[in-house]
């Protein structure tokens, strides 16, 4: 594991979607250890409590929420309960995210279609909605999200989350842009192949599309640690990258530079 700054997020308070697993997981453990107050969400409850529980085991702790970001009610509680609790939100990572189970134009159905895009991309803007004011109102704030690779190119997944992270790189950017001079930050990290069980949303139903896509998933580098994507997700989030906004870093192994 990468080096660990214990006091690189001390008394901040960060709300992480997407927590109870995978990177979102491995993000709630490292800003814990680095000084974060943590909220984890995810719609998944006992993940969630998996989560607590690796985080007490290295000696710290972890608020937990359960809620739907497809949801805005959802979103409207989880964000209220939050600043009930903790007074404010300084650090949002949206993270959670599913796959879209690599299908092309011509067989994606609309149940697939109109999921992906809720979770990866209405899901995000939520969040972002929802937490912009009070960051406008306190002039700060660190807003990640977790786009991909797909976001970059075409082949390296399904057309609804390809679009769905091209969106994210869009809406990161469009934040960056906008709220710069209210002391708000926005960043996209895009991550190659990471060890995940990201679920049956990432199981191939469509051969022909998965064909299509080999060229480009030949060339992808090693399967990357949930970890190496969570450091760059708290730098991006601290103090020490406050310049840097509207930025859209590839976290791939060198994948999209060829």
């Amino acid at each position: 594991m990468p080096h660990i700054d214990e006091h690189r997020h001390e008394g901040a308070v960060a709300l992480l979607t997407g927590a109870g697993s995978g990177i979102g997981r491995a993000c709630a453990l490292r800003l814990a250890q680095e000084g974060a107050i943590v909220v984890g969400c995810d719609v998944n409850a006992a993940a969630l409590e998996e989560t607590r529980a690796a985080i007490r085991a290295v000696g710290r702790d972890v608020d937990i929420v359960t809620g739907d970001v497809t949801k805005q009610a959802d979103v409207d509680r989880v964000v209220a309960e939050v600043i009930g609790r903790h007074g404010q939100i300084d650090i949002l990572g949206n993270i959670a995210g599913i796959m879209d189970w690599f299908l092309p134009a011509h067989e994606v159905d609309d149940e697939t279609w109109t999921r992906v895009m809720d979770v990866n991309v209405n899901g995000v803007m939520r969040l972002c909605r929802r937490v912009l004011p009070g960051m406008i109102e306190r002039h700060q704030g660190a807003i990640v999200n977790i786009a991909s690779v797909g976001g970059f190119r075409g082949g390296a997944a399904g057309v609804a989350y390809t679009a769905s992270k091209h969106a994210v790189v869009g809406l990161t950017r469009s934040i960056g842009w906008t709220y710069r001079d209210e002391g708000i930050r926005c960043n996209a990290i895009c991550p190659g192949g990471v060890a995940t069980n990201i679920g049956t949303t990432a199981v191939p139903r469509s051969a022909w599309g998965l064909e299509r896509l080999h060229p480009i998933h030949a060339a992808a580098a090693r399967m990357a640690e949930p970890d190496e994507i969570a450091t760059l997700l708290s730098w991006l989030a601290s103090a020490e990258a406050s310049n840097v906004s509207g930025a859209v870093i590839a976290d791939d192994g060198g994948w999209t530079a060829g």
